[in-house]
C-alpha cells in the first residue's frame, strides 16, 4: 500500500525489517541500547556485533537515550546503511502517546539531518513494551503524514510489519487518515 504526501511516499509492507534495503531502518530500542530481544535483537544478530558496539559507545559518551529520543549507528552487514535506535514508551510509564510521537518524529528528523532518502519503521513499542497496535498505528502514521507534508529530503517512509494483524491495522489506519 502506497500513498504520496508532499514529495514523500508512505508505504506499508509485510516483512522482516532486517532484510529491507533502505538508507535507515528504525530499531525499537530501550534507553540503554541493549539489543537483546525483539526487533533490536534481530537487528544485531543479522547486522553483526558492530551495531551493539557502536550503541555501547553512544551510551558511554552521551548517556542513556530517554523515551521519545533516538541514537544512530551504522547498520553493520544489514542491507540498510544506518540503524536509527528510537526509544518508544513502556505502557504505564506516563505520557506514552506523546513519547511515541516524539520517537517517530525524532527518527524522521535524524534521517533528514543525515541527508537520508528512505527510512523503514517497525511498530515501535508494541512488543514487550505493551503498547496497543491500533494506538501505535494512529500515532506513527499521523506523525509520518504530517512530517511528509512539510519540507523534507525523505522520499520514502516505509512501515514494515511482521504479521498480518499488525499489517492490516496499519493499512486500515492509513486509509482512515487519508479519508
Amino acid at each position: 500500500m502506497n500513498s504520496v504526501f508532499g514529495k514523500t511516499t508512505i508505504e506499508i509492507i509485510k516483512g522482516d525489517i532486517t532484510e529491507q534495503k533502505a538508507d535507515a531502518i528504525v530499531n525499537a530500542a530501550n534507553s540503554h541500547l541493549a539489543h537483546g530481544g525483539g526487533v533490536a535483537g534481530a537487528i544485531v544478530r543479522r547486522g553483526g556485533r558492530i551495531i551493539q558496539d557502536e550503541s555501547n559507545l553512544w551510551i558511554k559518551s552521551r548517556g542513556i537515550v530517554p523515551a521519545g529520543s533516538c541514537a544512530i549507528t551504522s547498520a553493520g552487514t544489514l542491507p540498510a546503511k544506518y540503524v536509527i535506535h528510537a526509544v518508544g514508551p513502556r505502557m504505564g510509564e506516563g505520557d506514552e502517546d506523546k513519547k511515541l510521537k516524539q520517537a517517530t518524529e525524532n527518527a524522521l528528523q535524524t534521517a533528514d539531518k543525515h541527508h537520508l532518502k528512505s527510512i523503514i519503521f517497525p511498530a515501535i513499542s508494541t512488543g514487550i513494551f505493551g503498547y496497543p497496535v491500533d494506538r501505535c498505528a494512529a500515532i506513527m502514521l499521523s506523525c509520518a503524514v504530517e512530517y511528509a507534508e512539510k519540507e523534507t529530503g525523505l522520499e520514502k517512509i516505509i512501515f514494515c510489519l511482521y504479521d498480518d494483524t499488525t499489517l492490516n491495522i496499519f493499512k486500515q489506519t492509513l486509509d482512515d487518515i487519508i479519508g
